[in-house]
């Protein structure tokens, strides 16, 4: 098809890297690519069906071009993907490190991808394994059973996730050589023949969203949360159960170097709803708690 272009002036700062990086999952994310330039390339699976979207910023004005069916959702969803239904200011910090923060990163905002199981998919199978171990996983099976994004997107090497019938037909004999457990393969198996009433969760408010997920077996409050962060941009969904974000929050709150789920709750409470937006901020402070004990061993990183 077509190629069709957008220009789109966002009226506010953005920063088109910091803002679209929750987006990719490692730096072979078969989905994503960041050229020298600064220029992102996205596959995705629209409702209007596979597209590649090309977003370029220049002085005050970003210039998008998309390719393939799903080009023209692809760019009417451009503003909320690059954070124009976000609020940022509702986030009002005390003088110190995190306001600092927050002055200088003026130009991140929240994405809102519009597409659940585009976000659902890689956060199952980050469920309690390293971060390596899920993002070989997420290469592995999209090179096996995606599909080439349509347009120039092809000889950049991307490719676009499965429809939810092609993830359904995944033999399990593949996932074992993805490295994917039959824990985590079968919550995929139940999220994709749920996938319409999943996808629904991108319109509603962020309680109904994250009760519609977690009604699924094997999707539990932190993998919700990961996706809704991507899929709806919701501002305060905190990711419950992560092995580091405790420690992070509690050190760069209250310089405790070892904190768990309640306590990271309780020092984040007075920021809600903006939660999430905050622990965001928390790597850019630089602030990072002390490293005790061992590595993590694989199959460890995560709960549900």
């Amino acid at each position: 098809m077509p190629e069709r272009t957008r220009h789109w002036r966002p009226g506010y700062p953005l920063d088109l890297a910091r803002t679209l990086f929750p987006l990719q999952h490692g730096a072979g994310d078969p989905t994503f690519r960041r050229t020298p330039d600064g220029t992102v390339w996205r596959s995705s699976r629209t409702p209007g069906g596979p597209g590649t979207l090309r977003i370029t910023a220049r002085p005050g004005e970003i210039e998008a071009t998309a390719w393939g069916p799903g080009g023209s959702w692809l760019l009417d969803q451009l503003p909320a993907l690059l954070g124009a239904h976000d609020d940022p200011d509702g986030l009002v910090l005390p003088p110190g490190p995190l306001r600092e923060a927050q002055r200088a990163c003026a130009g991140l905002r929240l994405t809102r991808s519009g597409l659940v199981l585009d976000s659902l998919l890689p956060a199952i199978l980050e469920q309690k394994v390293t971060t390596g171990e899920a993002r070989s996983a997420w290469r592995t099976l999209l090179h096996a059973y995606g599909t080439p994004a349509p347009g120039p997107g092809a000889e950049l090497g991307l490719r676009v996730v499965p429809t939810a019938r092609d993830w359904s037909l995944v033999p399990s004999w593949a996932w074992h050589r993805a490295g994917v457990d039959p824990k985590r393969s079968a919550t995929v198996a139940r999220a994709v023949r749920l996938a319409a009433r999943l996808e629904e969760a991108a319109t509603m408010s962020p309680a109904d969203a994250f009760a519609r997920l977690t009604t699924v077996p094997g999707i539990g409050i932190w993998t919700a949360a990961e996706t809704l962060q991507r899929s709806n941009g919701d501002a305060d969904a905190v990711s419950v159960g992560d092995y580091h974000l405790p420690h992070t929050v509690g050190w760069a709150l209250a310089g405790r170097p070892r904190s768990d789920d309640a306590q990271m709750l309780a020092l984040l409470e007075p920021y809600r709803p903006h939660r999430h937006r905050l622990c965001r901020l928390l790597p850019l402070t630089g602030a990072r708690p002390p490293k005790y004990g061992p590595r993590l061993a694989p199959n460890d990183h995560r709960r549900r």
